[in-house]
């Protein structure tokens, strides 16, 4: 087969990554740094590594785009699907791909309407997650202690807040200061929120009742600090009520709609936090001389009534003739009552005291005399009979103990013959049993001399092990070099494997040391195997 033809070229060859790095060079010299405006595809949220990948395209041609972590966690606005941006970066190559793309720095939306457009998404997913909804929103307290204020501490919004507070009704204020525009305004205002929720009752730095999250008028771009969602799920998710007042009365922004009331102005936001003082003391003076006049009334209509049931009443002369009449009557009843129950006792008395003198203790005393006495001629008559019986039976017993005392005594002798027989044929059978037992142990130790690796070396043998200890059984395994240990039956030594350790004819013969005598049987052969 001929050989293909060749074409002679001037052109010098190059290998792939120099020309993908002249391209590289060639397009970020030519486009160091670009604004290109596009629409957001393919974006997935960031990568795990922090990095953004996603692509701008229009109607004719698509570009990679990707945003590093350390440029993402600035970015006042964030890549999302199908928004339309105005990217700020520089033109790059990917010579892994031999693509180009933009690494992007900054991110703008691409005009008012794509700006209204991600608001609006942004609205329409946090209502959707109920973040909005009119139930979970409370009322702010009529009267409260401590406000609290998250605003910038310089602008003129915090001294209209703090003036219409001291017209109004004086309270004490605690403000929380913030960026109101910027990139960590969002963040700050998130903190703050959380920050006063935070705060304890009895802590060093008062609870507020209230919170008033202000700034003033702006535009769109200088509110988005307000529209990010770490501000609008603060507020929606602090414990304590909210007054946004965020803007003029025509600004609006979503923590407006989080917060659980809005107000059109910082002013407003400070008459919306407390009442006037002035009218609360007018609405108690009125309350209190209308309490006082109720009160007054009402004792005269008291008064009057009482005069009346007064009036009504009978007199004293006929409230107490009836009752009179009944307890002189009564008296009567009773004093002749009296004079009966006094005989009746008078007699029951008499009958007891015939009884009693039936059962006197002079008379029961007497009847005992008499028994004790009988009892007494008895025990004379008893006594000797009582005592001479218990004798003769602790005599008899007294026999049986002692004839009982001897039988044990016979037991114990026979019984201690029997256990000097049973000592001595148990001593015999252990000396067996032991010489027995030393016999075995001596042939097993005996043929464990005789398969011990260590008797294998006292016939002139010796042992090669490696740097680890591991036991060499072929000049194969060994290299040039190699530190070795040659073990002997007297010893160990070491050694340095030569030049062709691997061949047999090569390999240098290292000559045992002359082996010592020793008696059989020594302590150097111990058990064991060769490997």
């Amino acid at each position: 087969m001929a050989a293909p033809e060749t074409t002679a070229s001037n052109a010098p060859e190059i290998s792939v990554s120099e020309l993908s790095n002249s391209i590289k060079r060639a397009i970020e010299d030519r486009f160091g740094y670009v604004r290109v405006r596009g629409e957001i595809s393919g974006y997935r949220g960031p990568h795990s590594s922090g990095h953004a990948y996603f692509s701008l395209k229009d109607a004719g041609a698509r570009l990679d785009a990707v945003v590093w972590r350390t440029a993402f966690v600035r970015m006042k606005v964030k890549p999302e699907e199908g928004l339309e941006v105005v990217a700020v970066g520089r033109l790059t190559t990917f010579p892994g791909k031999s693509s180009y793309q933009i690494v992007v720095e900054q991110l703008e939306p691409a005009g008012v309407g794509a700006l209204m457009a991600l608001l609006e998404a942004r609205r329409k997913k946090l209502a959707d997650e109920g973040l909005f909804d009119a139930a979970r929103k409370r009322k702010v307290p009529f009267l409260p202690r401590v406000v609290g204020v998250v605003t910038s501490p310089t602008g003129a919004v915090i001294r209209d807040i703090l003036h219409r507070l001291a017209d109004r009704f004086p309270v004490r204020v605690v403000v929380w200061p913030v960026r109101v525009q910027g990139d960590t305004s969002a963040a700050e205002v998130a903190a703050a929120i959380d920050g006063f929720n935070a705060l304890g009752p009895n802590g060093p730095a008062p609870r507020p009742d209230v919170l008033i999250v202000a700034r003033g008028g702006g535009s769109l771009e200088d509110l988005m600090g307000f529209n990010e969602e770490a501000a609008v799920r603060a507020v929606a998710r602090s414990a304590i009520p909210v007054i946004a007042a965020v803007g003029h009365e025509t600004d609006w922004t979503l923590i407006d709609h989080a917060a659980d009331l809005r107000a059109p102005t910082p002013t407003a936001a400070a008459e919306f936090a407390v009442p006037v003082r002035s009218d609360l003391l007018a609405s108690v003076a009125e309350l209190d001389a209308r309490r006082r006049g109720a009160a007054r009334r009402l004792g005269e209509r008291r008064r009057a009534d009482l005069r009346a049931l007064s009036r009504a009443l009978p007199g004293g002369e006929a409230l107490v003739a009836g009752p009179r009449q009944r307890l002189d009557r009564a008296g009567a009843a009773l004093a002749a009552r009296l004079r009966g129950a006094v005989d009746a006792r008078a007699l029951k008395l008499a009958g007891l005291a015939r009884g009693l003198a039936r059962h006197s203790p002079r008379a029961h005393l007497a009847g005992l005399t008499e028994r004790v006495r009988g009892v007494a001629g008895r025990l004379r008559r008893l006594g000797p009979a009582l005592i001479e019986r218990p004798r003769r039976e602790a005599e008899a017993a007294a026999r049986g103990l002692v004839r009982e005392r001897s039988h044990l005594a016979r037991r114990r002798a026979e019984r201690a013959g029997d256990l000097q027989n049973l000592g001595a044929r148990l001593g015999r059978a252990f000396a067996d049993a032991l010489a027995a037992r030393r016999a075995r142990v001596a042939a097993s130790w005996q043929l464990a001399g005789a398969v011990s690796y260590r008797a294998v070396l006292a016939r002139g043998f010796a042992l090669v092990r490696d740097e680890a200890g591991e036991a060499l059984r072929s000049a194969a395994e060994t290299r040039e070099g190699q530190r070795l240990r040659i073990e002997f039956a007297d010893g160990s030594i070491p050694a340095i494997a030569g030049a062709g350790s691997g061949d047999a004819a090569s390999r240098p013969v290292l000559a045992a040391p002359p082996r010592p005598k020793r008696a059989r049987g020594g302590a150097g052969e111990g058990q064991g195997s060769l490997f």
